[in-house]
């Protein structure tokens, strides 16, 4: 029974990851049935929080008569209340629960899902209805933070990087999902008569624009329950908000925030940009063709940079993220139309990819260094400790781990809003996206010098 974790219900005592006869025995299994339940928890998550960039092209076509800079907001409000409530949900798990808070937060994405398929179906909805609905669609951003800090208490340091990688990478799916499902089952009746009736669109067509948000309730209700019923709560990640504030006096955690930021910012803002950037320098591309691909191959790509990591190391991943990605932006400069002439949009379209492929590794990379950057500093700290003082630091290292994973995916998550928006100022201001493109690269230069600096070079203050 030495290696098996004490239990009340669905409440775990005595959890120890790092415990090689543990973990064989009993460890995996647990953790495993976790993160199989977390993951399309995640995934409708992030299907939620980009809903609105597939429902608001379709607005104007069945009678709402909202503006361009209207469905602009309505499509960057979830971003920015995502990215907010990121801050927030990054503390919760230590005061809730990881399985009490999955389930709590998956059933509350029930609440934008439902409103908005009834709002859609009444061309008179006021545009203030919408608004609230846009930001509600934050929640799903809000559950990566949690939903990551909760994982990672789950796996030892030598799968974390593996463990985190396929929440993240999968549940990121949810993006191309959203932008490949919404646009698909608003053409016919999914439901039958017990959603609504059709929409008529502007050029006859019929259009069942409530099954965009419809189409998540029962497998939001399926995850909700999966999670209260199948997922555990850990004693050992609990702790007080204090225990976690402590990351704000941490200098690693501003740093790894500031990677995070060109990480996943990246990926989560060249998700939301792509399509207007392919309108705007390849009028003639139907963007709605290409939408989803940058996202899916992102995605993916987490997954197997979870693993590069845990087999390579996290900060030589990165450094080397960063340093492709400063010339994929260059290859994208050259494939750009000059003064709306020449351009090259398949060269374009796979510098594109190869960026987004870039991010996927390194959102991936970038969580796999803070753990291990934490351990490493209480363990240096805790050296002259004696055994108790040695698990106290220990158990405070898992904390703040947890604590930067969460808090550093909410500031990542504001590039979401701030890519876009860099794009329209860079071409109200200029006639072309190539001065936001240059500021980009400068920014990818400065991850590149933290990232050798501190954690890469020989002597780094902690590598990892």
């Amino acid at each position: 029974m030495a290696n098996r974790p004490r239990s009340v219900g669905s409440l775990i005592h005595d959890w120890k990851p790092e415990d090689a006869a543990f973990w064989a025995r009993t460890g995996n299994r647990i953790a495993n049935r976790n993160l199989a339940i977390s993951i399309p928890a995640l995934l409708l998550a992030f299907a939620i929080w980009m809903m609105f960039s597939a429902v608001t092209v379709s607005l104007p076509q069945v009678g709402f008569t909202f503006t361009t800079d209207q469905l602009f907001w309505l499509a960057a409000l979830p971003g920015l209340s995502g990215a907010t409530l990121r801050i927030f949900y990054s503390f919760v798990v230590p005061l809730f629960g990881g399985r009490r808070w999955t389930a709590i937060a998956t059933a509350s994405l029930l609440i934008p899902a439902i409103w908005l398929g009834f709002a859609v179906q009444d061309p008179t909805t006021p545009y203030w209805q919408f608004v609230a609905i846009a930001i509600l669609c934050g929640l799903g951003g809000g559950n990566f933070a949690s939903s990551m800090s909760n994982i990672s208490f789950f796996y030892p340091k030598a799968k974390q990087g593996f463990a985190l990688g396929m929440n993240a990478g999968l549940g990121n799916l949810g993006v191309s999902v959203t932008q490949f499902v919404i646009p698909l089952v608003i053409t016919f009746g999914l439901f039958g008569t017990l959603a609504g009736a059709p929409q008529v669109a502007a050029d006859g067509k019929l259009l069942f624009l409530q099954n965009a948000g419809f189409v998540w309730v029962p497998f939001l209700v399926v995850c909700s329950i999966a999670a209260w019923f199948g997922m555990n709560d850990l004693t050992a990640a609990r702790s007080s908000f204090a225990e976690q504030a402590v990351i704000f006096k941490r200098k690693h955690n501003w740093l790894m925030c500031w990677l995070y930021i060109g990480t996943f910012g990246s990926f989560i803002g060249f998700s939301a940009g792509f399509p207007m950037l392919i309108k705007t320098q390849f009028p003639d591309v139907n963007p709605m063709t290409y939408a989803f691909l940058g996202p899916l191959v992102g995605a993916l790509m987490r997954s197997v940079g979870g693993w590069l990591s845990d087999k390579l190391g996290g900060a030589l991943l990165t450094f080397w993220v960063f340093a492709l990605m400063v010339a994929g932006v260059f290859a994208v400069l050259h494939f750009l139309p000059s003064d709306g002439q020449g351009g090259n949009f398949h060269g374009f379209l796979a510098s594109f990819m190869a960026l987004f492929v870039l991010t996927g590794i390194g959102n991936a990379s970038t969580f796999r260094m803070i753990p291990v950057i934490f351990r490493t500093l209480h363990e240096r700290w805790s050296a002259n400790a004696d055994a108790e003082g040695k698990v106290a630091a220990t158990r405070q290292a898992g904390i703040e781990s947890a604590a930067v994973i969460g808090f550093s995916s909410a500031i990542g998550a504001y590039g979401g809003f701030f890519i876009p928006k860099s794009y329209g100022s860079s071409i109200a201001m200029t006639g072309g996206p190539e001065t936001a493109l240059y500021g980009f690269i400068a920014f990818y230069l400065s991850c590149l010098v933290i990232t050798w600096w501190w954690y890469y070079r020989r002597g780094a203050e902690t590598p990892c």
